[in-house]
């Protein structure tokens, strides 16, 4: 049995500066993994003498940009295989992707593009999930046993997003996206917290305007995938929605898998 966190800290310097790093150590036990998407920084920028104290082993996928994007894992499992991008250079530029194999079972830690900034970005993010899907479908041939987690930047229905009327013409809750979404879920893969809880509403973000948080008008954009065959291994997945380090909150995941 393991847990698995997956955390937008909108900037790894700063969610340290906010005591992420104590809160860390606080949980009990830590979890197994954790997935850091948007960490903004490089290894050398910080010193984690603290997160190496707790167990865990630390790789990186950070962009090529100072300040911008890139993924983290930490890991108290020692990974038999760590490879940072998916060999497209646009994406890899951009600190995108960051897979550890575990024994028979994969994690793939991902910060999908967002849209927001303009057509152009839009664009880039369009393409970014044609290119994921047909990278995973290869990657499923050799590995078929996939953990997918992070901000994939899309609410799917109408249940994941406090206004979805409201919303129906913004980037990650566009028609096209919601549609790639439905098409990645169709094909082999589930989201595990709806595995787990169908109707429930919960959010893993929240914009820092008009006081969303404490309103709790969000958007669930945040998640963990697994392949359909594992499914029935999933145990819990709960989003922590009193943990506030970012504009995001952790999600965890509890599974039947062993590292």
């Amino acid at each position: 049995m393991i847990t698995i966190l997956s955390y937008n800290v909108n900037g790894l310097r700063s969610a340290i500066s906010k005591d992420f790093l104590k809160w860390l150590a606080q949980q009990a036990p830590p979890p197994d993994i954790v997935c850091l998407q948007e960490i903004k920084a490089q290894p050398k920028d910080l010193s984690l003498a603290e997160v190496e104290g707790l167990g865990y082993q630390c790789f990186w996928h950070s962009a090529e940009k100072p300040g911008y994007s890139g993924v983290a894992t930490w890991s108290k499992c020692k990974p038999d295989r760590v490879i940072a991008g998916c060999g497209i250079e646009k994406y890899d530029r951009e600190g995108r992707i960051l897979r550890t194999d575990f024994g028979e079972w994969t994690l793939l830690n991902c910060y999908f593009p967002s849209g927001t900034m303009g057509d152009e970005r839009q664009a880039f993010k369009m393409t970014f999930l044609e290119d994921f899907l047909h990278w995973i479908m290869h990657l499923r041939q050799e590995r078929p046993n996939l953990l997918v987690a992070g901000d994939f930047n899309i609410a799917h229905t109408e249940q994941d997003i406090h206004d979805p009327n409201g919303n129906k013409k913004s980037s990650g809750f566009l028609p096209e996206e919601r549609a790639w979404m439905s098409q990645w879920f169709n094909s082999g893969f589930t989201d595990a917290f709806r595995y787990r809880h169908p109707h429930r509403v919960e959010y893993s973000w929240w914009t820092f305007r008009a006081n969303a948080r404490a309103k709790n008008k969000g958007w669930r954009i945040d998640y963990f995938s697994v392949s359909n065959h594992l499914a029935t291994r999933i145990v819990e997945v709960r989003h922590l929605n009193e943990v506030v380090h970012s504009d995001h909150c952790p999600v965890w995941m509890q599974i039947d898998l062993s590292c």
